[in-house]
């Protein structure tokens, strides 16, 4: 069975997939959203690898060097064995600005013996679009270049020969060696020395970071890993945090649900924020509200769902006919034009985190001023929404409906707004919007309950279920002791729940019934089961999950039912957070003699 079998290489600026076998195989330069220069994971003949060829290999192993972004991937051959350590540079320079210049480097260490083997460079950039030519410049590197279409070029630095490369000539690996694939030309000479001590302050900085990382008592390995994703995913020179690295893996294979996740979700980024913040990482929430203040600049601006990870507003989407796609799954798409819908959960997730932003740290005069202001404009924008239908969390494309998901998500932002208003001492805002916070509160208890189902349903006066209705009690909407809460997870677990995974929702959407598991759902009823007392079949349930990683840990956004392959874009951001909220909600219990989970208080 194929699966998503890569590790991720990054350095906050773009990131690159390797593959298992140690193929580089996607990588956008210079930043996560350019075109890419390597895409083979989207056409594996004509979008490009960057491959290594034993002559006689008998093993290739693969991990990551611990608590490091830096990723290991070792060939055991009859000739010897050698290990390639795959990494983008990120460290701390002594002007204490960041250097992650758009490279990507693998330093080819000696384990014993001469291990022979061949490197198929085959850049393709600019997506494939049009030829691309590889030559030796006499300046000691090897440039690739388009020949037509828009121009682009990378180079490759090495301390091989140059033309064993290009000639894909058997190598003899008797010393460690390096290439450097650059988008860059280089101004300094690139040796073996400078690149070893790149690697080290690479190796440096991602151990200080995992080292700040909250140290769980339970799943403390799986926290560490998802913890140096979603770091992988933030974008230094904005604060805005990317979805996935990838574009148009498909949610099902052959089919066409296949979007472009290279951008920066309002929801998506501020769930990650405060789960980032929850183990310790404050830097990257202060980074992504001086995004979200950039991108609102004016109390007229609307927010947008998604945005651009330099906040461009316009995503338009087109098709890349060329490339045949994933495993056949046409069309490959650039941009998303999920850009343009309307969807209202989006304010009060994003008051959420501003409220905890409020209350954990102490913000200068201006820094409140400004998100206030942003406040009261999106208190402002809900008043005059939460009524009006919308397209919900999953984007559909089709009619716009009253979703559960999105009213409960309304009252969150009112019910954050008062209390921000609370904590800055506006008591005339606390009342006001105090009144709006009962109104929507009423509202859902009388639409969006079903007698018939005894659940919450996906939308006003229907009997759908919805994977994202188990949130309301993750936001305060509705406590878990709750008869009605208790009584809907279980509903939903019956409808949605599939051989252990879960649906999204089940009725048909405008793309047809969906086929395959949104893995964040699977955690998210882990949770909820958690959290209304079953939680030996939640600690079960979780563990089973987790199994359904890749070899290094890494997940997707959805996962097979039949075959529990993983689909979709990747690695998820979601995905990640998820693991992270649930053993932080398992850490705050432990294990009895019986492997149940009881909580610390005793209960």
């Amino acid at each position: 069975m194929k699966n998503l079998n890569y590790g991720i290489v990054g350095n906050c600026r773009s990131a690159a997939l390797i593959s298992e076998k140690g193929s580089l195989d996607w990588v956008c330069l210079p930043q996560f959203d350019s075109s890419s220069a390597f895409a083979k994971l989207l056409d594996k003949n004509e979008g490009g690898s960057f491959e290594i060829l034993p002559e006689k290999l008998s093993d290739v192993k693969q991990e990551y060097k611990k608590n490091t972004n830096i990723l290991i991937t070792r060939f055991e051959c009859i000739d010897g064995v050698f290990e390639v350590l795959d990494f983008m540079p990120r460290y701390l320079t002594e002007k204490n600005d960041y250097y992650s210049p758009p490279d990507v480097i693998r330093y080819f260490r000696l384990v014993y013996g001469k291990p022979s083997f061949k490197i198929k460079y085959n850049p393709q950039l600019d997506y494939a679009k049009n030829e691309t030519k590889s030559k030796i410049s006499r300046e000691e590197f090897i440039k690739s270049y388009t020949t037509s279409g828009n121009y682009d070029s990378l180079y490759l630095y090495t301390s091989f020969e140059e033309t064993d490369i290009l000639n894909e000539e058997i190598i003899q690996l008797e010393k460690d060696e390096f290439c450097q694939i650059s988008y860059n030309q280089k101004l300094l000479e690139q040796t073996l020395d400078r690149t070893y001590l790149k690697l080290q302050r690479t190796k440096t900085y991602w151990l200080n970071w995992s080292e700040k990382t909250k140290e769980l008592p339970l799943y403390k390995e799986e926290t560490i890993r998802s913890a140096l994703v979603l770091k992988l995913l933030s974008y230094q020179k904005s604060g805005a945090v990317l979805a996935a690295v990838t574009t148009s893996l498909p949610e099902t294979i052959g089919e066409v649900r296949n979007w472009d996740y290279r951008f920066c979700w309002i929801r998506d980024g501020s769930m990650v924020v405060k789960t980032l913040t929850q183990l310790g990482h404050y830097n990257v929430a202060k980074r992504y509200l001086n995004f979200i203040m950039d991108i609102i600049p004016e109390k007229k601006e609307k927010i947008q769902i998604m945005y651009g990870i330099n906040g461009e507003k316009r995503l338009t989407e087109y098709e890349l006919d060329h490339l045949e796609g994933y495993e056949g799954s046409k069309p490959v798409r650039v941009g998303n034009a999920a850009y343009k819908q309307k969807q209202n959960d989006i304010y009060g997730i994003l008051l959420d985190l501003i409220h905890q932003h409020f209350e954990m740290f102490e913000n200068s005069l201006d820094h409140s001023e400004e998100l206030w202001t942003i406040v009261r404009s999106i208190v402002k924008v809900v008043e005059e929404n939460w009524k009006k239908p919308d397209r919900g969390i999953w984007e559909i494309r089709g009619k716009s409906l009253h979703f559960t998901f999105s009213k409960v998500m309304c009252w969150v932002a009112f019910d954050r707004a008062v209390k921000i208003a609370a904590l800055l001492q506006r008591e005339y805002y606390v009342g006001k919007w105090t009144v709006l916070r009962h109104s929507v509160k009423d509202d859902i208890l009388k639409k969006a309950w079903s007698e018939k189902k005894q659940a919450f349903t996906q939308f006003y006066d229907s009997e759908d279920m919805d994977a994202s209705v188990l949130l309301m009690e993750s936001y305060g909407f509705i406590d878990a002791k709750d008869e009605k809460y208790k009584s809907t997870v279980l509903t939903i677990q019956k409808e949605l729940e599939h051989d252990g995974l879960m649906y999204r929702y089940k009725n048909q959407d405008d793309f047809g019934t969906p086929k395959s598991a949104f893995t964040i759902c699977s955690f998210w009823m882990i949770n909820s089961l958690y959290k209304i007392g079953k939680k030996k079949e939640a600690k079960e349930k979780f563990d089973r999950l987790l199994g359904y990683s890749n070899h290094l840990g890494l997940f997707a956004e959805d996962i097979d039912f039949a075959t529990k392959r993983m689909l979709g874009n990747f690695p998820q951001a979601y995905s990640h957070l998820a693991i992270i909220e649930t053993a932080l909600n398992f850490s705050s219990g432990k294990f009895d003699d019986e492997d149940r989970l009881i909580d610390q208080l005793g209960s």
